[in-house]
């Protein structure tokens, strides 16, 4: 999997990942964007366009830039053309999806008739307790999340201690012993 970093105008005011060896200063503030390789573009940008309401920015080449209204950070999704290209595969070293925000119920509804309007068949409502999420594949095969923000990642632990402690949806309790006994040490 190829990853760049990218360096953007303004990221500075983010905060930075400051609980590591990197100084704060030099901290990753989070993703640019996302790059999905289809064989042809013009059916995933109207996904994005007429969907999402993402905006065409530009052509290089083979690659169509559209951004999202909004975050500096996490709004560009470029499409590349790749017609001809071996399909993506899930398993270790892939992508498994790529989410986009909803603010809440409401929002992801409106989104997911947007959708099946355009012919694409999205997923019933799916709660994974922190958020909702709704899937489809787009016309170039990658597929989509649509998740809400609501409730949140504070719905069980306060956001000043998020991330600390090993928190679980109420229908993988039973299995805890046996999922953290799976992790991997961190130091």
């Amino acid at each position: 999997m190829r990853l760049a970093l990218v360096a953007v105008k303004g990221a500075n005011q983010s905060p930075g990942w400051s609980n590591g060896d990197v100084p704060a200063e030099h901290a990753v503030r989070g993703f640019h964007g996302v790059t999905l390789m289809v064989g042809a573009p013009a059916p995933t940008a109207q996904v994005l366009a007429g969907g999402f309401g993402f905006k065409a920015d530009g052509r290089d080449g083979h690659r169509h830039r559209f951004l999202a209204n909004g975050d500096k950070l996490g709004s560009v999704v470029d499409i590349q053309a790749a017609e001809g290209f071996l399909a993506g595969h899930q398993g270790a070293g892939s992508v498994h999806h790529v989410a986009f925000r909803a603010a809440d119920d409401a929002a992801q509804a409106g989104m997911v008739a947007t959708v099946k309007a355009q012919g694409l068949r999205p997923t019933d409502q799916i709660d994974r307790c922190y958020f909702r999420s709704v899937y489809f594949r787009e016309p170039g095969g990658v597929l989509f999340e649509i998740a809400t923000d609501d409730p949140g990642f504070t719905l069980d632990e306060p956001q000043a201690t998020l991330g600390s402690a090993i928190k679980l949806p109420p229908w993988y309790e039973p299995r805890r012993a046996e999922i953290v006994a799976a992790l991997p040490p961190l130091s």
